[in-house]
């Protein structure tokens, strides 16, 4: 299969796959994208060093009415969001091309274009993080990595693709770190982004830091925020009831900052659920319905 290393939306190569098999060698990799997509290899930035993949999913529809706008959702780790064959564990993703389709079909949700940002692997703990936490003495990049996507990567698709350009059409979404990484980033970025999903954080890192964050505001923005948490997220029983914990923190602090749970906040909790794409792939369409619905 090949890949199209331009950052040109126009040459960049088109696929449309479902549950199709790719020989590379002499392995077999079965691909698991289901619709529309265009990738963009090597994408470049002058404020971090690595370059990353970038896959695009497009709405049913797309090709069809040329007129036609649509909001965007940009997610990190975006190896692991649509295709079994890329995600970290292979076969494990979160199933979000396909949990759109049948949503948008079904006419639930807007339709929508879905960016996928690559994580860049030894990178990632640094570039989803807003500060060095003192017990892994790594991390801190995060406003750079806000950066590539605000002023970079944005911009490229925005003139790409027909998008809807404005905050209130515009999401940023994650788990774990890549959870963390888009409320800090929703809350430095508000005139950029009003959609925010916050799935599994580490709510842990630097000492609760993202609490601090919350609690520091001066004035509410206007974000619809997703936040959700697995009761069974961690090594052992009190490493999850830790993070169940936090998470219930960073919604309280929310709640207290002006955020309504069931109007501009969604607190979820998945009883029995780990911290893993499988589990993550079981909350993508309750986390799409709300942040995008169809009215």
């Amino acid at each position: 299969m090949r890949k199209e290393s331009s950052r040109s939306a126009s040459s960049s190569l088109l696929l449309i796959i479902t549950g199709t098999f790719y020989s590379f060698g002499t392995a077999q990799v079965p691909h698991t994208l289901t619709g529309q997509f265009h990738t963009h290899q090597n994408f470049h930035s002058r404020f971090l060093p690595s370059a990353r993949d970038v896959i695009v999913y497009l709405p049913p529809g797309y090709d069809t009415n040329k007129s036609k706008r649509y909001p965007v959702l940009y997610l990190h780790d975006g190896q692991n969001l649509f295709d079994g064959a890329t995600s970290f564990i292979k076969g494990a993703e979160w199933q979000v091309d396909e949990t759109a389709q049948e949503l948008i079909g079904a006419g639930k949700i807007k339709p929508l274009i879905i960016v996928g940002i690559y994580n860049t692997g030894k990178d990632r703990v640094e570039e989803y993080t807003p500060a060095v936490d003192e017990r892994y003495k790594t991390g801190g990049k995060v406003e750079l990595y806000g950066r590539l996507i605000v002023e970079e990567l944005k911009p490229f698709i925005d003139s790409g693709y027909r998008t809807l350009k404005s905050a209130r059409n515009t999401g940023i979404g994650g788990s774990s770190l890549g959870g963390l990484a888009s409320l800090y980033l929703a809350l430095r970025y508000p005139k950029v982004f009003s959609r925010v999903a916050v799935v599994s954080p580490s709510v842990w890192w630097n000492k609760r830091m993202i609490l601090r964050e919350v609690e520091a505001l001066k004035k509410r923005p206007h974000l619809r925020i997703w936040l959700d948490m697995g009761t069974k997220e961690g090594g052992n029983k009190a490493e999850a009831d830790e993070a169940t914990h936090n998470a219930r923190l960073l919604r309280d602090a929310l709640i207290a900052n002006g955020w309504k749970e069931h109007s501009d906040l969604k607190y979820y909790e998945a009883e029995g659920a780990e911290h893993s794409e499988r589990a993550w792939a079981q909350r993508v369409a309750p986390m799409l319905a709300f942040l995008f619905p169809e009215k």
